[in-house]
């Protein structure tokens, strides 16, 4: 028994003298953290009129894509106030630039003009409005499916594009530089 005792005690010393030196180190400064969190702005529609249902739908989506696969720990809607103190938060301003209906009956009979596509201009930036990452997207439906799949294929190619945050912000600043937007 008192060799168990003698034992925990040595233990309890050398624990306490190794993390001696520790105490008396200054802490370091965090690492600047990754975006963790994204805020998705409502979709603005710009000049062009769209249905509501595909207003709806494209907001949804997007919101749902970006819970899945975008790389965030929180995904916060337009407004939301907990998004003013999260850490490392990314705002992702929409704008709709096209909006082309087409035709599901046409899709289903013939291949040939009953597209529908939607492009919309995403701006990814920080808290104070810094831009991160901007590029035009399009979504489309081609072949099989209603008109409002289109909105899916936004989201995901959306969802892709907003996991480059994560990997590099410079690719927004070489675009801008060279006059040139990414089309996806």
């Amino acid at each position: 028994m008192k060799t168990i005792k003698r034992a925990t005690i040595l233990w309890t010393l050398i624990a306490g003298l190794s993390a001696a030196p520790l105490l008396g180190e200054q802490p370091t400064s965090p690492a600047k953290s990754p975006a963790s969190a994204i805020e998705v702005e409502m979709i603005q529609p710009g000049e062009i009129s769209l249905p509501a249902e595909f207003q709806v739908a494209l907001y949804e989506n997007l919101v749902q894509e970006l819970q899945k696969q975008g790389g965030f720990s929180q995904v916060y809607r337009d407004g939301d106030r907990n998004a003013v103190d999260a850490p490392g938060l990314v705002v992702l301003h929409t704008t709709l630039i096209g909006f082309k209906q087409g035709s599901e009956l046409k899709r289903d009979v013939t291949t040939v003009d009953g597209a529908t596509s939607i492009t919309i201009h995403c701006q990814f930036t920080d808290k104070e409005g810094k831009v991160l990452l901007e590029r035009d997207i399009t979504g489309k439906v081609r072949l099989i499916g209603d008109n409002l799949k289109a909105t899916d294929d936004f989201a995901k190619k959306a969802a892709t594009v907003a996991q480059e945050i994560h990997s590099s912000a410079s690719s927004s600043s070489d675009s801008k530089k060279s006059g040139y937007k990414n089309v996806i």
